[in-house]
């Protein structure tokens, strides 16, 4: 899907990461938490620790079976800190098969070390979307994200921070969308369409899904630098008219 599916849930059960790579260099968790004092090196576990198995008083679930629940944004659901909690948040997804659990990480190195027992080949309720924002990170990340037993695959270019060559990567046959999307905030960096555009034909050629999120903050098109309202860089992406909504080939 081409976007935030609507009546989704986030379930942000700790809070706080530390940065590992250029994409995390402006990243919106710190900035927000800067606004509040908070240090986002410490990682804590939230009070939305046990949402998903939370009941009314008549014994029905809170959040309704088939649910998309976004997963730890304000933290990377394998940074090491939440060892100790990560085995009772697998449980949890477990026991909820009829949710949909959608997380993103820059950690995949970390992903065989911190499985449940009984994860086999994937649960077939859970997305693990992989983070590349460069050709260096791609590089390091994919050939890792490509071989590890994960049901359902995406591959996440935001902030892209350069241009990425996917065509070794996608043809693999296993991922089912690409994400990309520009750097937001004061000091974004630039996002040219033309990275985009490129992502996006590779997609196209091997029949995958494609979602251009937002053009972040300064965006270069047709060789014009664009300073791009931050009310308006998802708008402004959907204009440009190249989401791939479902499988498609050339």
């Amino acid at each position: 899907m081409n976007g935030i599916e609507k009546n989704s849930v986030l379930w942000n059960l700790w809070h706080g990461c530390h940065k590992l790579s250029p994409g995390c260099a402006n990243c919106y968790v710190y900035r927000a938490d800067a606004g509040r004092d908070v240090d986002t090196t410490v990682v804590t576990r939230t009070g939305s620790f046990d949402l998903p198995v939370r009941r009314r008083r008549d014994g029905s679930w809170k959040i309704a079976p088939g649910t998309m629940v976004y997963t730890c944004f304000t933290s990377d659901f394998f940074v090491e800190d939440a060892d100790i909690w990560r085995q009772e948040a697998w449980a949890m997804i477990r026991e909820r098969q009829d949710l949909r659990f959608l997380m993103i990480t820059k950690r995949i190195d970390r992903f065989a070390a911190c499985l449940p027992d009984d994860w086999a080949d994937g649960y077939e309720n859970v997305t693990v979307c992989c983070t590349v924002e460069n050709q260096a990170m791609a590089d390091l990340r994919l050939p890792i994200y490509l071989s590890a037993p994960i049901k359902h695959k995406t591959i996440i270019c935001e902030p892209l921070l350069g241009h990425v060559n996917l065509r070794q990567y996608i043809t693999a046959g296993c991922i089912e969308q690409v994400v990309a999307g520009g750097e937001s905030g004061r000091y974004a960096r630039p996002c040219h369409f033309e990275w985009i555009l490129d992502i996006c034909e590779v997609c196209a050629e091997n029949g995958i899904g494609f979602w251009f999120k937002q053009t972040g903050a300064i965006f270069i098109k047709d060789g014009r630098a664009y300073r791009v309202p931050r009310s308006m860089q998802h708008s402004q992406a959907r204009r440009a008219g190249i989401n791939l909504e479902k499988p498609h080939l050339k």
